[in-house]
């Protein structure tokens, strides 16, 4: 149907240009005016049988619908517990949970493991009895103490009030140095280089 049309449409074309070139006294040069366009100029587009698609009607029901199943997944999010963050300096790396050791233990003979044994509670009891021994003079220094103290008081109030305070010259110590560093004026401190390795969690 297209080609018809486009081939009429040369035919009368191409009689009004050669009418119109004939009434002007030109036979072998056509006159390009606005009015009559050559028929070179004329071009056919394939004819497209299409139209706009048409926008579904969502009905208020479904809206609600869709509302409440959001509403649904909202409270059912609320109820699952937040995950808590993990502390990495706190957590057991997996390569040190591996329970294959690389070297087998010692098979020790039995006299051996004895005298292990025996050299083991010899320590216990050594470190027991210089433990008793340390108690044993902190208290008794500290009962020699509370004595002389109470002593001091029933020979002179003022005496036992000096003793109370804490000795200055026990740890003889001066420093002197500045306590406050004076800002340098137009100056940036540099950032630095480094790999940010922090991990980032979302819940």
């Amino acid at each position: 149907m297209s080609m018809c049309l486009s081939r009429s449409l040369c035919r009368v074309l191409s009689r009004q240009t050669a009418s119109s070139s004939f009434m002007l006294g030109e036979h072998h040069h056509a006159v390009r005016t606005p009015w009559f366009a050559s028929v070179m100029t004329l071009k056919t587009s394939a004819s497209l049988r299409a139209e706009p698609k048409k926008k579904k009607k969502v009905s208020p029901m479904s809206e609600q619908l869709q509302r409440d199943r959001l509403k649904k997944r909202v409270k059912r999010l609320e109820k699952v517990p937040p995950e808590l963050i993990p502390v990495e300096d706190l957590v057991t790396p997996v390569s040190c949970l591996d329970e294959t050791r690389e070297r087998s233990a010692v098979n020790l003979l039995f006299e051996e493991s004895e005298r292990r044994a025996l050299l083991l509670k010899e320590w216990c009891r050594y470190k027991q009895e210089q433990n008793m021994a340390e108690m044993q003079a902190v208290e008794l220094a500290l009962k020699a103490q509370t004595e002389a103290l109470e002593e001091l008081k029933l020979e002179s109030e003022e005496l036992y009030h000096a003793s109370l305070k804490p000795d200055t010259l026990l740890f003889p110590f001066t420093h002197e140095g500045p306590v406050h560093t004076p800002p340098i004026k137009e100056y940036e401190a540099p950032d630095g280089k480094y790999n940010n390795i922090t991990k980032v969690y979302t819940q």
